[in-house]
């Protein structure tokens, strides 16, 4: 990186939409400050997904919440996008939460608020299968969101939470486009038009997505990237065909980090209803880690890219999404 292009970034809010710790409340949360020192200023933190029921959510949202409140030097609850803006200005991270499928609800639309008062401001409608609110990316059948999920995506929009249509199969994401009064994100996806795998999004998602005034964040996981390539090139390969696509406006970056693999590779041998055999093709699955955001913000540099493109695609563009929705 070019000094030039090191001074432009440290001016700059960069947001990472998705990151994943283990759903222990004993994990390790300072794990988080890794990408504080990358120079993020917001993370959205996974809390719960597809085999987590309420009590195991709670549990974990109290332990994460509680290590970022009473550490103030390092963190700050995001309860609103100005937060995320102190953070930036004080050399902290803000912290939201996200969840990954609605069955932590418990099937019961009071939920919704709940998880929004302990800081969740995003959440998935369905991750890889089918559940009440809607069919999975990996099912083998679509039938699309249910009213369950509809209703799910209106107190979604009422609450001021984000509506996630990540991992969502394609009829699916296409209801919510649908449904939803408010923008709807692809926080952590990438483009199958690069890479055909069932669990990226075909080009006609991404553009539905862009007309609710949304964003797909590009992630970084190698499987969905390529052949288990998690190189700086192959996310730019995702990134600039989604820019052509929908326009800088509408993209952003959700890495998908998972902190833990051996814990990756646990969940994959645990539950084989979600995961099909394609993500046990390889010995270690990899990722772009959070110390590669400099990298990336130095190759949209000298490929050109506008500054305005550069900050919208690094945090702007997701930080839009939050003033126009959280509560």
């Amino acid at each position: 990186m070019s000094p030039d292009s090191g001074n432009k970034l440290a001016e700059m809010l960069v947001w990472e939409q998705h990151c994943c710790l283990p759903l222990d409340p004993d994990t390790d949360v300072d794990e988080l400050w890794r990408y504080a020192k990358a120079g993020a200023s917001f993370v959205s933190v996974n809390v719960g997904y597809a085999p987590h029921d309420i009590s195991d959510t709670v549990r974990v949202i109290s332990a994460f919440r509680r290590h970022v409140l009473t550490n103030p030097d390092r963190y700050i609850m995001a309860n609103s996008a100005d937060d995320v803006l102190l953070a930036k200005a004080t050399g902290r991270l803000a912290v939201a939460f996200d969840l990954e499928d609605t069955r932590p609800l418990g099937d019961r639309i009071d939920t919704v608020q709940t998880y929004y008062d302990l800081g969740v401001r995003t959440m998935l409608l369905t991750y890889n299968q089918r559940n009440s609110a809607g069919s999975g990316c990996h099912d083998e059948s679509d039938d699309g969101l249910t009213e369950f999920g509809k209703d799910v995506v209106a107190e979604m929009n009422r609450v001021g939470m984000v509506v996630d249509a990540t991992h969502c199969s394609y009829r699916t994401s296409m209801d919510i486009f649908a449904t939803s009064k408010a923008p709807v994100i692809f926080s952590h996806s990438a483009t199958r038009a690069i890479h055909d795998h069932e669990r990226n999004v075909w080009d006609d998602q991404i553009q539905a997505c862009a007309e609710t005034g949304g964003v797909i964040g590009i992630n970084g996981v190698g499987m969905f990237l390529g052949e288990n390539d998690a190189s700086t090139e192959a996310f730019m390969r995702h990134l600039d065909h989604a820019i052509d696509l929908v326009g800088w406006e509408h993209v952003g970056i959700g890495l998908d980090y998972c902190f833990a693999i051996d814990d990756v590779n646990q969940e994959l041998a645990q539950n084989p209803g979600l995961f099909p055999e394609s993500y046990r093709k390889w010995d270690r699955m990899e990722f772009i880690e959070p110390e590669r955001l400099p990298a990336i913000a130095a190759e949209m540099i000298s490929r050109e890219y506008s500054d305005e493109a550069v900050r919208g695609i690094l945090g702007e563009n997701f930080l839009r999404i939050a003033r126009n929705v959280w509560r």
